[in-house]
């Protein structure tokens, strides 16, 4: 299973790099009045999230994508948290942002099987 799952992580990161590009409005969102340079950063975490996404499916390059999507995610975690708190301003359940918070753990988790060999 980890052999494979490796390839559904990848992909999946790629996608969400690709939203961030394709959806540009709903990041800089997460970003308003809370963080500066809001275009910057969502460039950068979306492009990385498509470079690790890519990179963590090469043999050569898994062990170090993976920490560096570990350390994505700890870098994304206050905008989510953020997102949260302010939930009024989503169309979302508040619920729901609430619960997406341990899915990142589950997400470091997921990629730190990555990290050895």
């Amino acid at each position: 299973m980890k052999k494979y799952s490796v390839y559904l992580m990848g992909f999946l990161y790629v996608l969400a790099g690709a939203n961030h590009f394709i959806h540009p409005a709903f990041y800089l969102k997460m970003l308003d009045g809370f963080l500066p340079y809001g275009d910057l950063l969502n460039v950068l975490s979306g492009g990385a999230e498509i470079i690790l996404g890519v990179a963590v499916c090469i043999p050569q390059t898994r062990k170090l994508a993976a920490y560096g999507i570990i350390l994505l995610l700890i870098a994304v975690s206050p905008a989510n948290i953020n997102m949260a708190i302010h939930h009024e301003q989503w169309n979302l359940s508040a619920i729901g942002l609430y619960l997406r918070l341990p899915v990142q753990l589950l997400l470091i988790w997921w990629a730190y099987i990555y990290t050895k060999p």
